[in-house]
């Protein structure tokens, strides 16, 4: 007898508008969400900065990290792509795959179904190769990568030298 999978929920992905960003800041402001971001909510300026540079990146790039959405409209979360931001460590010059989404949703297929239409969206833009940076002890966001069908490929530590993160790569 064969198993069956439950159905991918409906999810759909929009360009970070303003009020995005307060709407992340609230999504974003739970501990258990921030526990592998540096714990504590960020300061809604974070998030206006943010969502700006993700328009930016949209409009030159063709990809960002979008607002993820339910299927009744309700921001839930982000997921995307964008270049490394970081210069001092991690996967350097390369495009980072992410997501981070509200608690409510964990654990119901939203991370990985919109995950997978970022990496639509990313080979549409010719994007050849793909990293996936996450703490070594975010069990869940591993399963994601796993479902994507990304490799382990480096271990770093972090910048704060406590923590490690594993950098996975999908070939595109």
């Amino acid at each position: 007898m064969s198993e069956t999978l439950p159905a991918a929920p409906v999810v759909q992905l929009r360009v970070p508008t303003d009020e995005d960003a307060l709407a992340w800041h609230r999504v974003f402001a739970d501990p258990e969400v921030m526990e592998f971001h540096g714990g504590a909510p960020a300061e809604l300026s974070v998030y206006e900065e943010l969502t700006a540079r993700q328009r930016r990146h949209d409009a030159e790039r063709g990809y960002c990290l979008w607002t993820m959405l339910d299927a009744e409209g309700e921001v839930i979360g982000f997921t995307g792509a964008q270049p490394w931001p970081h210069t001092s460590f991690g996967p350097v010059g390369e495009i980072e795959i992410g997501w981070r989404l509200a608690r409510a949703y964990w654990g119901r297929g939203y991370a990985t179904a919109a995950a997978l239409i970022t990496l639509e969206r990313l080979r549409e833009a010719d994007v050849p190769s793909v990293v996936a940076m996450v703490d070594s002890r975010n069990e869940r966001s591993i399963a994601v990568t796993r479902r994507l069908g990304m490799e382990l490929a480096e271990t770093f530590g972090m910048r704060d030298s406590v923590r490690t993160a594993y950098c996975f790569r999908l070939a595109l």
